[in-house]
């Protein structure tokens, strides 16, 4: 396993937390979901990062994937629950960590976001080579279980590659029974999920497609896809892009998603559709990355 260069990861993990905590600060009834995105990545490219992919802003029973729209008029609601997941880049090496947030004027989400974030330091601890996978998702979903939510179980950690968000290693939210063990050296993030007791506990691809990557260049017809592939081709080949980050290629709502879902037709990008807890219950998250180390690990971004 080639070595990391840790503290250039915890550079792009400082930077990763900075814009989440401005974004975190922005979230109240009313505002709107675009001026916090474009505040969290502004102040990432400000700092001279990249990015690892746009940031998530997921509300309610959305889980991940949502991210706003070009021209997004969306704003938070009185009591929304909202999920933000965000990570910068620097040379490939990739930053990912979560929090959840409550618009809620009293404190009826206070024992969900205590869930997932006492599961995920509870995790945290657990970490080290040799660990095996199954025993952390059994702690997880213990420390969930215990506050009176459930995990989601389709949904967990993973190890994080050079220019590749998830690799090599499903870290669950529950025991699976995978007996994987951890490896000194690795990257990962470990993310809990939690929902309501009466949910289903496992998430499906919603309507919504804002995040998309690319995979292949493709012979297409339209010239505004061909426009868009080029652009796309340039800037954003190796990490997943926002729709709203090529408004200024096709500025037309209609012509940009059109183009869009044509060179997903054609096999030049794929999309990460927007994750909804499947019964639509409420849902909370935390996530911190790491590298695993022999007796402990080192972490490197935690909100």
């Amino acid at each position: 396993m080639e070595k990391l260069d840790v503290e250039k990861l915890k550079e792009v993990g400082n930077a990763s937390v900075e814009a989440l905590n401005i974004a975190a600060q922005m979230i109240k009834p009313g505002a709107k979901l675009i001026d916090v995105a474009k505040a969290a990545e502004g102040h990432v490219a400000e700092k001279g990062f990249d990015f690892a992919f746009p940031i998530n802003i997921s509300i309610n029973g959305q889980a991940a994937h949502y991210t706003p729209s070009l021209n997004d008029e969306l704003a938070f609601g009185e009591n929304d629950i909202v999920k933000l997941d965000f990570g910068a880049a620097k040379d490939g090496l990739l930053g990912d960590v979560a929090l959840t947030v409550s618009t809620a004027s009293d404190n009826r989400h206070a024992s969900m976001l205590e869930a997932t974030k006492e599961a995920l330091d509870e995790a945290i601890s657990m970490v080290k080579a040799g660990a095996r996978v199954s025993d952390i998702g059994k702690a997880i979903s213990a420390k969930i279980e215990a506050k009176g939510f459930q995990p989601i179980r389709n949904l967990g950690g993973h190890g994080v590659g050079v220019h590749n968000l998830h690799a090599d290693i499903f870290i669950p939210n529950y025991d699976n029974g995978d007996d994987t063990a951890l490896e000194e050296g690795q990257l990962i993030a470990i993310e809990p999920f939690a929902t309501l007791k009466n949910g289903k506990g496992i998430v499906v691809e919603g309507d919504a497609e804002e995040i998309f990557q690319f995979e292949q260049s493709a012979n297409v017809r339209m010239e505004n896809s061909r426009k868009l592939l080029k652009a796309i081709m340039e800037k954003y080949s190796t990490e997943p892009f926002a729709a709203r980050w090529l408004g200024s290629v096709l500025n037309d709502r209609f012509a940009l998603y059109s183009s869009l879902h044509d060179l997903m037709r054609a096999g030049a990008i794929s999309s990460y559709p927007v994750l909804v807890e499947s019964s639509g219950a409420i849902v909370s998250q935390h996530e911190a990355e790491m590298v695993v180390g022999k007796d402990s690990c080192d972490v490197v971004a935690i909100v």
